[in-house]
């Protein structure tokens, strides 16, 4: 299991290669409706899974135990109960949230009043690119992106067109959609890299996820922030069920097709900055993170670079 000292050192790891994504974006708006916002604002919305993720499978009725964290000891170090974080404290878009003087998003799915000029977060864990990433237990990106549709047309009857499309220009959306697309084909069907290969279904990942971009592009949507998949191969869960309990080395099969990933996403992201006017965007490389985690771990305030796979937090199952 995790310290509690865990939610702070997954702030100093995690989040401050997203916070300059925050930086220079309030601007003074001007009023186009009868609903003015603030002089200073920028809206947040989040896309992705469990890193992301505040508790929106809490309220997917076909969901199983794997994909809700709603149990202690999830939450047990800041909310002192559990919101559905995957997480025993807060999660990324929580710290960028309170830098940018935003509230905490709550999940879309929640029953109760939602401040939608602020943002709203769509994330749900295991979820992924590809519909077929744990079907009917998790909100694929496609879904995520009918949400925020629907988020734009509330945003329209409340402020009107004009003051929805200054909120969606000046505010930044965050995406994480990791690990899943690539890990869920190792653990439940690996017959379908035999009918893929790497780099095609690498590229329907990609596809999926340009799609989602360029859709939110033409709704006004200008600053992007993208984390890459981290080291997959050397998760102690992918080794346990791959290689039948042995956790000795990281799998090669699997850190070969994250990287083809991360070149892929790199490549498509700079494309998109070269197509679409004023696109914007910042790409993590978290594979290098992680790895120097597991590597030198003492930097990161870690005894050693390996921990129980089944502890709480964001990086669950990772190390």
């Amino acid at each position: 299991k995790r310290s509690a000292s865990f939610d702070m050192r997954n702030l100093r790891l995690s989040t401050c290669f997203l916070l300059y994504c925050v930086i220079g974006i309030i601007f003074p708006t001007q009023c186009n409706a009868n609903i003015c916002l603030p002089k200073q604002h920028a809206a947040l919305f989040i896309f992705g899974d469990s890193l992301f993720d505040p508790g929106n499978n809490n309220y997917i009725k076909a969901t199983d135990e794997g994909h809700q964290e709603n149990y202690w000891p999830y939450g047990v170090t800041f909310f002192k109960y559990p919101t559905g974080r995957f997480s025993d404290g807060r999660i990324i878009p929580d710290f960028i949230a309170e830098y940018a003087k935003l509230p905490l998003l709550q999940p879309y799915l929640h029953p109760g009043y939602h401040e939608y000029i602020n943002g709203e977060n769509f994330a749900s864990g295991g979820a992924g690119a590809l519909s077929e990433t744990y079907q009917g237990l998790v909100i694929d990106i496609k879904t995520q992106l009918s949400y925020f549709e629907n988020v734009n047309k509330l945003l329209k009857q409340k402020l009107g067109v004009a003051e929805t499309k200054t909120l969606l220009s000046r505010a930044v959306y965050l995406f994480n959609i990791r690990g899943n697309n690539y890990e869920a084909i190792f653990i439940t069907n690996p017959s379908m890299l035999q009918s893929y290969s790497a780099d095609k279904y690498a590229d329907m990942v990609i596809g999926n996820l340009t799609t989602v971009i360029k859709e939110i592009y033409k709704k006004g949507g200008r600053k992007f922030g993208f984390i890459g998949l981290s080291s997959l191969g050397c998760s102690p869960i992918l080794k346990v069920l791959v290689k039948n309990g042995s956790t000795d080395a990281c799998l090669e099969e699997v850190s070969a097709l994250v990287k083809l990933h991360n070149s892929a996403l790199s490549k498509a992201l700079n494309k998109l900055e070269k197509q679409l006017r004023g696109f914007k965007y910042s790409l993590t490389n978290l594979y290098d993170i992680t790895t120097d985690l597991i590597n030198y771990p003492s930097k990161y305030g870690f005894k050693e670079g390996k921990v129980a796979c089944c502890g709480t937090g964001p990086f669950k199952g990772f190390f």
